[in-house]
Order: structure tokens, then sequence, then C-alpha cells
């Protein structure tokens, strides 16, 4: 039974725990003994992709002393995840301590959903949800990560749901992190592309893999009035996404 540390993600612990239950009850039905480790930090991301190279190298050694005693490292965030499979091993490259501690904790480190089905060989989930979806494809997780099929060949399997392709998927909302408070007319004029090919679809719910992605398009969705849902994939998968989904009242953008 594969021992995998949960990494929670910022915006998961701040904003939106049931994010990081319905993570651990999806990978404890696939078998694994789950642990979330009280020590870890923020993955250092924001630092990182800001150029303060320093701070990020603090938070990353946080993280990995943290998990280094995992057989798995998995998280709900094709953007974290990314961030610990690509960029701490370049942050540590020229360390000779650090370095090969890091690349050994990129090499175990998985977005939650490859995770299982590239990992574990899940294929189906035993879940249920009434309605038509559609699913946002994050940058981070589709280009770092190659998340594609995988979130797609397991609502597949949830009674009930109908999933609907929106236009253009793959195209970012705007939220890119610090992006959309640096760009905020560019920004907005690409979540509101993004969410008119939402609405093109007819679904009465909106899916992905990324907080950051889904709070950012939640916000525009209620500033403009709209009832339509937001959920992050993984709480459709384990039975628990209730009610409007991520709304004002968990902090988005």
């Amino acid at each position: 039974m594969p021992r995998v540390g949960l990494f929670a993600t910022c915006l998961m612990n701040l904003f939106r725990p049931s994010v990081g239950f319905a993570a651990a009850q999806l990978l404890e039905d696939a078998g694994c003994t789950v642990e979330v480790p009280m020590a870890q930090t923020c993955c250092g991301q924001p630092g990182y992709n800001s150029g303060d190279f320093d701070a990020a190298r603090t938070l990353a050694k946080q993280v990995i002393t943290t998990f280094e005693g995992f057989d798995y490292v998995v998280g709900p965030s094709g953007s974290c995840m990314a961030t610990l499979r690509h960029d701490y091993p370049k942050l540590f490259e020229d360390d000779p301590e650090w370095h090969p501690r890091a690349a050994a904790l990129a090499a175990r480190s998985h977005e939650l959903l490859s995770f299982l089905t590239d990992v574990c060989g899940v294929t189906a989930v035993n879940a249920a949800y009434t309605g038509t979806v559609t699913y946002h494809d994050s940058c981070s997780g589709l280009r770092g990560l190659g998340v594609k099929a995988q979130p797609r060949l397991l609502l597949g399997s949830v009674e009930g749901l109908q999933l609907t392709e929106m236009p253009d998927a793959e195209v970012c909302c705007g939220f890119g992190g610090t992006f959309c408070v640096k760009y905020p007319e560019i920004s907005g004029r690409m979540v509101d592309d993004k969410l008119a090919n939402v609405a093109a679809t007819g679904a009465d719910t909106l899916l992905g893999g990324d907080l950051g992605c889904l709070m950012n398009m939640a916000g525009r969705l209620r500033r403009q009035g709209s009832k339509l849902k937001v959920f992050h994939t993984a709480e459709v998968l384990a039975g628990m996404a209730t009610g409007s989904g991520i709304g004002i009242g968990d902090g988005e953008h």
C-alpha cells in the first residue's frame, strides 16, 4: 500500500478545504495510505515566477525535507505539482547537496488525477452527479504535466454526468498567478472570452483541476450574476460536489 503525502496547496488550505478531503478520499479509494504533513509550506512558486529565487529555495527546502519519507507526493493542482516536478531541480542545479534531493522528490511528485490514472491504474470512480459539465484545461496541468485525458476518463465514469467540451478549452483563463495582478485589463478580457466559451456549451457546471483558475472564473461569473456551478474536478469524482460550488464566500478574486 503506497504511502502518499498529500500536498495541501495554499489556495486549497485557505479557501477550499473540501478539495483536500476529496483528494484524500480518492487516494484512499485507490488503495493509498494518505498523510497530510503539518510542516509543509507554500511550494514557492510565486517567488520563483517573480524572480525571488532565494525565497523560493527556502520554501523548496522545507517542502523537500517534509516529504522525503513518502513514496509519493500528490497534490490537486497542476500548478504546484509542476513546480515540484520541473522547477525544484532547476532551483538547485548548482547545489551538490540539494539537487539530488530535489530531483528525487520531483520524480515522486504527481498531480492528483494523473497519479490516480497513470500510477494507480484507476479508470472509474463510484460517484454520481446530475448535470452537464464542461472542463477547463489549466495551463500548468496541460502543458507542464500532460494532464488532458485523465480527468475526462474519470469523469466519463460518473453516473448522470454529461461532459460537453467548450471551444478553446486549452486556452488560458487569464489568471496566470501574478499575471492577473500585473495585467488586469488583459486578464479581464481573457476570462470574459473563456466564460463566453463556457456559456456556449449550455453546461450548468464548470470543472477544472487548478483552484487559481477556478477562483478566477468563479469570481467573474458571480460578478456577472451567473448561477453556473463551479467545482474542482476532485469534488465531483469524490461525490462531494454540493451547493453552488466555488463562490464569493470562498475568497476568489
